[in-house]
């Protein structure tokens, strides 16, 4: 899949991906050790889109829209909730049976904020911000990327200046870890 495009068409490729990540997990039997690695897989690409969503999406929805504000704070909610999920994740093993039940969490919990963002606020904010605006948006987004953790930080700050200050800081030690680990490699 291929990202690019304003901060909308960028978002919704992630959510894409992982929902593809998502169905391949699913399609593995209970145990399966390989259901573990897209686990970590998805957790890497949440918490990049999350950190990403919270340094630069949601600061412009609390700018372009009226309610801003609130649907911000309960996207940011949404995201405290997966992150801690998440962080359960990260310790068990795919033959764990706690590992099915936070799995399916996280599912729920991932499809119900994107089905949100896509019928909802992405639209909103399509009409209400400029074609400019949501471009330069897609471009800080696919750069905070780049340099955001790869870990759940879920007592970690969610909102400016400070998620702007640590999570390039956070992102260099997780990618460290992840790169002395394997953590998240296919295969």
């Amino acid at each position: 899949m291929g990202h690019g495009g304003d901060v909308i068409e960028e978002l919704t490729t992630d959510h894409r991906e992982v929902e593809e990540l998502f169905g391949r997990i699913e399609a593995m039997p209970s145990g399966d050790e390989r259901r573990k690695n897209l686990a970590d897989q998805v957790t890497i690409e949440l918490v990049r889109h999350s950190v990403a969503e919270e340094m630069y999406l949601y600061p412009a929805v609390r700018q372009y829209l009226p309610d801003g504000d609130a649907i911000a704070d309960k996207e940011i909610e949404d995201h405290t909730t997966a992150e801690r999920t998440m962080k359960e994740l990260e310790s068990c093993r795919a033959s764990d049976p706690e590992f099915d039940r936070l799995m399916r969490d996280l599912m729920r919990e991932i499809r119900s904020h994107v089905q949100d963002e896509e019928q909802n606020l992405f639209p909103r904010l399509r009409r209400e911000a400029g074609a400019g605006a949501l471009g330069e948006l897609g471009e800080k987004v696919r750069k905070a990327k780049k340099t955001a953790p790869t870990r759940p930080h879920p007592a970690s700050p969610s909102t400016p200046p400070a998620n702007k200050l640590l999570a390039p800081g956070a992102g260099l030690v997780d990618r460290a870890r992840d790169a002395l680990s394997g953590r998240g490699k296919s295969g």
